[in-house]
């Protein structure tokens, strides 16, 4: 054994960074995720909206043009008209008639960007949105446009640094806002998420925690909460499934406890046995027809007595050793439990055995006796605990019949029966007893022996009492073994 697995279940460390820290990172994280989702459409509309604007008064700008004698404004009024629509120069044709506004003493920069608004579609204005935003150069842009009055086209050239500078102020505008939207809705989804989710799930984990320190503490259990939803019900089964995990580590306590204190009494009893062995021998001597009457039951009760000694811890520690299966007759040994327990005819409860004559049972003798001494012995007790005591109503009735290939044995008592919390542990140890100190091993053992026999017990539902039904399989006659012994006759 390790020095760690010694120390016993190492204290859970708390997590650094823990789910509710994960839970408020993610909900950031999404809530601006969506956010840069819609600014990118934002700024490329707020882009093709502001070229639009222009365009709307440069259409004002041409129809100047239009009225002028000859196409033809005068320079001080062309720069005061392009300065308010933040223009170089703006031109439009109108049929086969081309009108030009540009003072006569402005030479124009070679074009950089031409942005045509007559077909403009989402995605080419989303690159062209963050292409502009993100440069830094001083170019000349020619946005183009539908004419007013059925005119072909409608020409602008200006300055990308005023649509710069306005996107940018925008996407300021539009960052704080989204800030605060985002950290409103965070916290809204971080507070809900929290008192759903994470708050339940911590209290789940402590509960855990808490529980692996001390298993066997009713108090560590958990008490669920009054929800419909998964957690409810996980906090539901975790509670059912600690209550049984509980149940279980008390059960098995008692069982190393009572395993150590019968290891401690093996020894001595076992001395005790063999001593009176040596009495019985002599016993067995003596010339009185009553004592060699009795002498070879009790020299068998005892032998027994031992080899059950010499397996005391067997049930607690290992499984039983497999049946040494055999014909025996059925009735002898019904006899031998019934004057094992003392039922003669003056007892307070009537032995009554109806077992068919000449039945045979392949089955372990001494195991079997076991089987029906501890079944007898738990109906015996259960009637003493009566207050009173009345030989025409307490009996025991033991029946055997052969149906088939299976021998069938029912133990029934005319007792108070077995409680509802009995029925549901009925062949567990430590669980199935009905009297205040019994502790239910009799039941166990004796389910035990019968599965290792191939067979079956059961309590027998709608009877006076209890009765309990074991089966008993004849063993499988191998086919391989019976062609050979064929083949060789």
């Amino acid at each position: 054994m390790t020095d760690e697995a010694a120390a016993g279940p190492q204290p859970v460390r708390a997590p650094r960074f823990g789910l509710s820290g994960k839970l408020l990172l993610l909900t950031i994280l999404f809530v601006m995720i969506a956010e840069v989702l819609i600014y990118v459409p934002l700024v490329a509309n707020f882009r093709v909206n502001w070229l639009r604007d222009h365009l709307e008064v440069a259409k004002t700008a041409a129809l100047v043009l239009e009225a002028a004698p000859h196409g033809m404004v005068p320079d001080p009024l062309a720069k005061k008209i392009l300065a308010s629509i933040g223009a170089r120069a703006v031109a439009m044709k109108m049929g086969d008639t081309h009108y030009m506004l540009q003072p006569s003493d402005v030479t124009l920069p070679p074009v950089a960007d031409v942005f045509d608004m007559r077909s403009v579609d989402q995605f080419t204005a989303i690159i062209d949105a963050f292409k502009m935003m993100f440069s830094d150069k001083k170019d000349v842009m020619r946005v183009v446009g539908p004419a007013p009055m059925g005119g072909e086209y409608i020409d602008l050239v200006m300055d990308e640094r005023p649509l710069r500078t306005a996107m940018l102020r925008y996407s300021g505008d539009l960052l704080l806002m989204s800030l605060l939207i985002s950290g409103f809705t965070a916290a809204l989804v971080y507070l809900a998420l929290h008192y759903l989710f994470v708050r339940p799930m911590r209290r789940i984990t402590d509960n855990m925690i808490a529980f692996r320190a001390d298993p066997e503490n009713a108090d560590r259990i958990i008490a669920p909460a009054v929800r419909a939803d998964e957690i409810g019900t996980a906090e539901r089964e975790l509670a059912a499934m600690q209550i049984e995990l509980a149940s279980m580590l008390h059960a098995k306590n008692r069982l190393a406890a009572l395993g150590l204190a019968v290891s401690k009494i093996n020894h001595d009893l076992r001395n005790l046995l063999a001593s009176a062995q040596l009495f019985s021998d002599r016993l067995a001597k003596l010339p009185d027809p009553t004592v060699q009457r009795f002498a070879p039951k009790l020299m068998q009760a005892l032998e027994r007595a031992i080899a059950f000694c010499q397996s005391t811890l067997s049930y607690g520690r290992l499984q039983e050793p497999p049946p040494d299966r055999r014909e025996i007759l059925l009735e002898p040994l019904v006899e031998e439990v019934h004057e094992t327990l003392h039922l003669g005819p003056d007892a307070s409860i009537r032995w009554i055995s109806a077992v068919e004559r000449g039945l045979i049972v392949e089955a372990d003798y001494d195991q079997l006796f076991r089987i029906l001494l501890n079944l007898a012995r738990n109906a015996v007790q259960a009637m003493e605990s009566r207050a009173s005591r009345d030989p025409g109503r307490d009996q025991i009735r033991i029946t055997g019949r052969r149906e088939g290939a299976v021998v069938v044995i029912e133990m029934s008592d005319t007792g108070p029966g077995f409680s509802e919390k009995a029925r549901a542990h009925l062949f567990e140890a430590f669980q199935g007893s009905t009297r205040t100190g019994g502790t239910g091993l009799g039941l166990a053992i004796a389910a035990e022996l019968v599965r290792a026999h191939g067979g079956e017990i059961r309590l027998v539902e709608g009877t006076i009492g209890a009765t309990l039904r074991l089966t008993i399989p004849d063993r499988a006659v191998e086919l391989s073994a019976h062609r050979g012994a064929r083949a060789h006759g």
